[in-house]
């Protein structure tokens, strides 16, 4: 599992119109609403290690933008 979401000091208009919109429907106390992308991906590599070198260095360069984007990864 991967858990791209914009870094906290990046303006994320998207997250602030969902925040906005939950404000209107009544729900009170949100501080910030982080939008971001989540993907599932299948892997044969039964290494954990190898997997997650594999998996950051693709997030690195091609999922996420590192300038603007933090990204978690979740092995199972």
């Amino acid at each position: 599992r991967i858990i791209i979401t914009p870094k906290k000091v990046v303006l994320d208009p998207q997250g602030k119109t969902v925040q906005q919109a939950l404000e209107h429907m009544g729900y009170r106390g949100i501080a910030a609403v982080h939008v971001g992308k989540y993907l599932e991906i299948e892997l044969t590599e039964n290494d954990q290690e190898v997997a997650r070198k594999w998996l950051d260095a693709a997030c690195h360069k091609f999922l996420s933008n590192p300038v603007i984007e933090d990204y978690t990864l979740q092995i199972e």
